[in-house]
């Protein structure tokens, strides 16, 4: 666990193993993982928002600038 959480595209092991239609078949779960942490992501930056936290606050907990976390997110 603490290999992939360091080094998150490194793929996970096994996965040489796997033909092509078994990594294939692994891709929708992986897009549907994404997609769920990114909505579990915007959740959190709207509830500081609503808070009252600013975008350089939100951007400085994110390691990007005020402004790109507004892009991101706002």
């Amino acid at each position: 666990c603490g290999r992939i959480l360091a080094d998150p595209a490194t793929p996970f092991p096994g996965f040489d193993d796997d033909d092509d239609e078994q990594l294939i078949a692994r891709l929708q779960p992986a897009v549907d993982l994404v997609e769920a942490s990114s909505q579990g992501l915007q959740g959190l930056v709207d509830l500081l928002r609503s808070r009252g936290v600013s975008w350089a606050r939100i951007g400085q907990g994110l390691d990007m600038s005020r402004q790109a976390a507004w892009e991101r997110f706002g």
